[in-house]
């Protein structure tokens, strides 16, 4: 098959062309800045050219913050691209698979958050995202869409990469302790993506089609996840030592956007479909050996 990977600089994107590579996958990886997803006209020509047998996108407003006061650059990026690469899928019988977020949820409970539980974004982001997920099922009813959350990797800006470099300057850090959730290492989220379309492919599109959870397996909270990511740096020696972590309420580091409390997803339904767990321990290792042979990226 041939794929189009939308949203190629970011951490999914650089994961999808690294694990189609391995498999000798025939791909085309396009940034923002050679296919822009929210232009009907550049989506039409660029996708009619390419005739990819699947689409993923990868593309995203992931600005959080921001996107409270860029409302229309978020709906534009996350709601009008995924519906007009949709609309391309459901005209072109092609596959379309579309990366979704935690932040649908109202973030409150304690019970991990199944496909079916009612969705209450409390951002724009997060609203945006709903639109996109909405636009994409009432425009294409065969696409799979892959919700997930805390996404980290060996590329572009994220959380791991965030505490190394403290870790590396400072001897005491504070990091957010009640809010709860599963770290995911995005290889793993591109292996889950790449699993889906075997499994359609082997059960055909009636079978694995729909919403899907995909994170990390165990719940943490921020401060234990820095906590995780220190000890693992330095047994990999990239810090010299693991700084004091401070345990601080969401309260004492406000932000513009609401992020959700509890943020767990339960992925029973995709493990059933044939995908194999994420184990974030071992992603994050992977990311921090990298880090340290090949350096940032």
């Amino acid at each position: 098959m041939r794929w189009l990977i939308t949203g190629a600089n970011g951490q999914l994107g650089q994961s999808m062309s690294r694990l189609l590579t391995s498999h000798g996958e025939e791909f085309h990886a396009l940034s923002s800045s050679e296919l822009d997803i929210s232009d009907e006209a550049a989506v039409n020509n660029v996708l009619s050219a390419i005739k990819p047998d699947v689409v993923v996108n990868a593309a995203a407003y992931t600005a959080v913050d921001k996107a409270e006061s860029e409302h229309d650059s978020a709906y534009k990026v996350n709601e009008t691209g995924p519906a007009l690469l949709a609309s391309w899928c459901a005209g072109n019988t092609a596959h379309f698979i579309h990366v979704s977020t935690d932040y649908v949820f109202s973030g409150e409970g304690r019970i991990a958050w199944k496909e079916t539980d009612a969705v209450d974004p409390q951002s724009v982001y997060g609203a945006s995202k709903l639109a996109g997920e909405q636009a994409v099922f009432k425009i294409c009813p065969e696409a799979i869409i892959l919700r997930t959350a805390w996404v980290f990797s060996e590329y572009r800006n994220n959380f791991v990469k965030t505490m190394v470099k403290l870790a590396q300057q400072r001897d005491q850090l504070s990091v957010v302790a009640d809010q709860i959730g599963c770290p995911t290492y995005a290889g793993d989220i591109a292996r889950a993506i790449y699993s889906l379309m075997q499994q359609r492919e082997k059960k055909g599109k009636v079978e694995v089609k729909g919403l899907y959870h995909f994170a990390g397996d165990i719940a943490v909270s921020w401060w234990a996840f820095a906590r995780e990511i220190h000890q693992q740096a330095l047994a990999v020696g990239l810090i010299e030592r693991c700084p004091t972590l401070g345990a601080i309420p969401s309260s004492e580091y406000p932000t513009p956007a609401t992020r959700p409390v509890f943020s767990v997803l339960d992925c029973s339904k995709v493990v059933a479909a044939g995908v194999e767990p994420s184990n974030w321990k071992a992603g994050l290792q992977a990311v921090l050996e990298s880090i340290k042979a090949e350096g940032v990226r």
